[in-house]
């Protein structure tokens, strides 16, 4: 097997010049998206559909960074907040109606405990999947191997080193389960602060 063939099938490989030349068409791309005027929103949003072609009304705040592009999986509706960091030697899945705050950062990629073994500059990627309906909060990170399940929030500062089961509020390094989210949360948009009369029957409107 070829070193892409072995990255692909997350068994060690080594970054050698074909791994390389994936990630320079990737970085020509980003050089574009990072560099474009901020306020050009359509260029922006060209940009990124050619980042992620199969995504459906996908927004990424310039700096945005990754190794391959190909190897992200983005469902409808993603957002990703200014300084997202998406290290995607392996495959990354993210479902639809996503939100990343500022500076969250999602990495496959890992190295041998053994430093001997280290610096012979084998390395390894290992997936990492997002549900539907996820919220990660700022400066977050998720680890190699990890699974999100669906309507989850992950609150700001989190290290996610295991899997989170569905519906879960969770927070802290590492990242535990706080509470399960409940319809009894349905009402609020901040702790014990509940909507107001207006909004809420815009939202009941929305939600029919």
């Amino acid at each position: 097997m070829n070193h892409i063939q072995r990255r692909d099938a997350e068994l060690p490989y080594i970054s050698d010049t074909a791994v390389m030349e994936e990630q320079r068409i990737c970085r020509r791309i980003l050089q574009r998206l990072n560099t474009v005027d901020r306020s050009d929103f359509e260029q922006i949003a060209a940009i990124v559909k050619e980042l992620f072609p199969g995504a459906q009304n996908a927004v990424v705040n310039p700096p945005f960074f990754c190794d391959y592009g190909t190897h992200i999986s983005v469902g409808k509706n993603f957002f990703a907040n200014y300084n997202c960091t998406i290290i995607d030697v392996a495959k990354v899945t993210i479902g639809d109606n996503c939100q990343f705050a500022p500076n969250v950062s999602i990495y496959t990629a890992g190295h041998p405990l053994h430093p001997e073994i280290r610096n012979t500059l084998y390395e390894y990627g290992i997936h990492v999947t997002i549900g539907n309906n996820v919220w990660i909060g700022g400066n977050s990170v998720v680890l190699p191997g990890v699974n999100i399940g669906d309507n989850c929030v992950i609150g700001a500062g989190s290290v996610v080193t295991k899997d989170i089961p569905p519906w879960s509020l969770t927070a802290g390094n590492p990242c535990h389960v706080i509470r399960k989210i409940t319809e009894a949360d349905r009402e609020f948009y901040y702790k014990d602060h509940r909507f107001d009369p207006e909004a809420w029957a815009d939202i009941c409107r929305m939600l029919g």
